[in-house]
């Protein structure tokens, strides 16, 4: 049986950059809407950490646009 939630330290999520680098006056990025911050440590933070990374992106998603797709904007 597989459990819905508990993911393994070594299922860490893909890096949500998108290519589209540049900090709106927030501090958050235009394409993946991280902070400086969380761009600088993405590769030292823990499964856990990037997990929690990603789901703060979609709330950041969500409220910078009601209604909009919760998943990264696609590079043109």
């Amino acid at each position: 049986m597989s459990e819905a939630h508990p993911r393994a330290e070594w299922d860490r999520p893909r890096s949500p950059c998108i290519r589209l680098c540049s900090l709106d006056e927030r501090g958050y990025c235009l394409g993946c809407l991280r902070t400086g911050e969380e761009i600088g440590r993405w590769t030292s933070m823990s499964a856990a950490e990037q997990w929690q990374v990603i789901a703060e992106l979609k709330r950041r998603r969500e409220l910078a646009q009601p209604g909009a797709p919760s998943g990264p904007t696609p590079a043109p």
